[in-house]
C-alpha cells in the first residue's frame, strides 16, 4: 500500500508521515534518498535524523527504491523531489528518461507488499522557476507526483503542518 504525502517546504509533512508509520509499526524503515550536496545541507539531514528515535531503522538509497527488499515493512521515503534529482542530474537533464526511470522504480514498489509512506513536494504551487533546467525540473517532479498519487491508497497534502486527505 502507497500513501502519498506531498506539500510545500517545511509544511509538516515529514513528521506527519513519521507519526502515522509508527501508528503502523514499532519498527519502521527509514528511505533516505538524498545524496548529501553541501554543509548546509549535511545539517539538515543531520536534524531529520536527531527526529527519530531507536525504534527506526534508516537505509540510504539514492536511486533504486523500487529494487529494496523492503516487503512486509513499514517504510517512510523521503524524498521524492531529492530522489527526482538524483535522476535529473544523473540523466544529464533528461525529462523524459527520468520520468521513464523514476515510474519504473514506483511501479516496483507499487507491486511489493508493505506500507510505503511517500514523501513530495508540490513545486508548482510555488514561484514560478526562473531557468529552463529548473521549470523543466517542476514539470517532471508534477508528473511524477501524478503518478504516484495514481497509485496510493491515500494521498495527504500538507499546508501549515495540518494534514488535509486528498484520498
Amino acid at each position: 500500500m502507497i500513501i502519498f504525502i506531498t506539500g510545500g517546504e517545511r509544511s509538516g509533512k515529514s513528521s506527519f508521515a513519521q507519526k502515522l508509520a509508527l501508528e503502523y509499526s514499532n519498527s519502521p524503515l527509514y528511505i533516505a534518498t538524498s545524496r548529501i550536496w553541501d554543509d548546509d545541507f549535511d545539517k539538515r539531514v543531520e536534524r531529520h535524523k536527531s527526529d527519530r528515535d531507536e525504534r527506526w531503522t534508516t537505509i540510504e538509497e539514492e536511486k533504486k527504491i523500487g529494487e529494496l527488499e523492503i516487503e512486509g515493512k513499514v517504510s517512510v521515503i523521503d524524498c521524492v523531489t531529492l530522489w527526482l534529482t538524483n535522476y535529473y542530474i544523473d540523466t544529464k537533464q533528461n525529462v523524459e528518461e527520468s520520468l521513464s526511470l523514476t515510474k519504473e522504480q514506483i511501479d516496483k514498489l507499487a507491486e511489493k507488499e508493505g506500507t510505503f509512506i511517500i514523501i513530495s513536494n508540490e513545486l508548482g504551487m510555488g514561484i514560478h522557476a526562473r531557468t529552463h533546467t529548473a521549470r523543466k525540473f517542476t514539470e517532471l517532479q508534477g508528473w511524477i507526483n501524478q503518478h504516484i498519487a495514481a497509485k496510493a491508497k491515500e494521498a495527504y497534502l500538507m499546508v501549515s503542518g495540518i494534514p488535509m486527505k486528498l484520498k
